[in-house]
């Protein structure tokens, strides 16, 4: 994690330096690597002992364009309308903007300017603000009115939200005291949050209506498969439960595996974001075109060898010559398998093109806090 801050003021600096040695004394419990930098744009430049660096060669616009695409967290020490003004042509999606905070330089007020809850701009208003003792500003509605955050909760727990529009209409129905509707077939730990209703009443895609025989047309669903939804308005939130198993012949292009994997995914209904990792024999550790499409995919490559993968619990789809080659009669469905945890293979050996791809779901319990 990566936090930069700026400070315009011989006061700033003072609150910037006390700030930092809060950081140095407390590291931050999200990442314990994480680094923090400030800079000063002043006329007054700080000791040269102090952490805070003077802005030299940088207009305020040039920092806050370098440090918005570069940072998770962006700190002002500054009127506000000084941060609004800076960060406004670089503002473009909640689900990547860096969360925005900003402090008066005597430090008495803390605000979440944006990305409140997917940034976690109102987490860290609350901890900085409890550090320095000062009072937090946060001004989204589902804090004021204590509801449930779908898109907080989603943070939290590694969710991918299927549509910022839903989640928006999920918000405002809690909001509105309207009940929201909940399904998944993962097992659940701790109850459901205040206005979120168990409903297990598949949607009738045929009624006129669209609605459930509850009444409820709005609801979340837990699920790497879009097979089905079980209400008219569906908010997925899609955990990163899959392993993907992989084997190819040498030399295939990344762009091939992206596209049978791709395939093989649409063609069993299961979310791309659903992904969390891709699993392979040693053979192919370093195969371009694996390691390509696991860099372009973000995903981690695990492998391992034959022996490792012979020892994966099931049935799987043999193949002699497969063994001739590698040593063990099946890799996709193996691997796969044995990287989720012996998890259970829902979908087997998918053959084009000399790529071999298969998933794997890894046992997954969704949590909400005990009530």
């Amino acid at each position: 994690m990566k936090i930069n801050g700026i400070c315009f003021s011989k006061d700033g600096i003072a609150l910037a330096e006390k700030i930092q040695k809060l950081f140095e004394e407390t590291p931050c419990p999200q990442d314990q690597n994480a680094r923090l930098e400030w800079h000063c744009k002043s006329n007054r430049n700080p000791d040269r002992q102090s952490p805070v660096r003077p802005l030299q060669h940088q207009s305020l616009h040039e920092w806050t364009e370098a440090a918005f695409a570069d940072s998770d967290v962006l700190i002002f020490i500054s009127a506000l309308g000084i941060a609004v003004r800076a960060i406004a042509p670089f503002v473009r999606d909640k689900r990547s903007d860096p969360a925005v905070l900003v402090l008066d330089e005597k430090g008495t007020y803390c605000i979440a300017v944006l990305s409140g809850h997917i940034g976690g701009a109102n987490h860290f208003t609350k901890i900085l603000a409890e550090q320095l003792e000062c009072i937090p500003v946060i001004t989204t509605a589902t804090d004021l009115h204590g509801k449930f955050a779908v898109d907080v909760y989603a943070k939290e727990h590694d969710y991918v939200l299927s549509s910022m529009t839903y989640a928006k209409e999920v918000s405002a129905a809690l909001i509105g005291g309207e009940s929201v509707g909940f399904y998944t077939q993962f097992p659940i730990v701790g109850s459901l949050p205040e206005g979120v209703v168990w409903s297990d009443k598949l949607h009738d895609e045929n009624a006129s209506a669209g609605m459930q025989p509850d009444g409820i047309t709005l609801g979340i669903f837990i699920s790497p498969s879009f097979s089905r939804a079980y209400f008219d308005h569906t908010l997925w939130l899609i955990p990163r439960c899959l392993t993907l198993g992989i084997g190819c012949k040498k030399g295939t292009s990344a762009e091939l595996i992206e596209e049978v994997a791709r395939e093989m995914l649409d063609q069993n209904c299961f979310y791309q974001e659903a992904v969390s990792a891709v699993a392979s024999i040693d053979l192919k550790e370093n195969e371009p075109g694996l390691l390509q499409f696991c860099i372009d995919k973000g995903l981690p490559l695990h492998v391992y060898t034959a022996e490792e993968l012979q020892e994966a619990e099931g049935e799987f789809t043999g193949s002699d010559f497969v063994t001739g080659i590698t040593g063990v009669d099946n890799v996709c469905e193996r691997a796969a398998v044995l990287d989720s945890g012996n998890g259970k293979l829902v979908v087997k050996k998918y053959v084009r093109d000399g790529v071999t791809c298969a998933l794997a779901i890894t046992d997954w319990t969704v949590e909400f806090d005990a009530s």
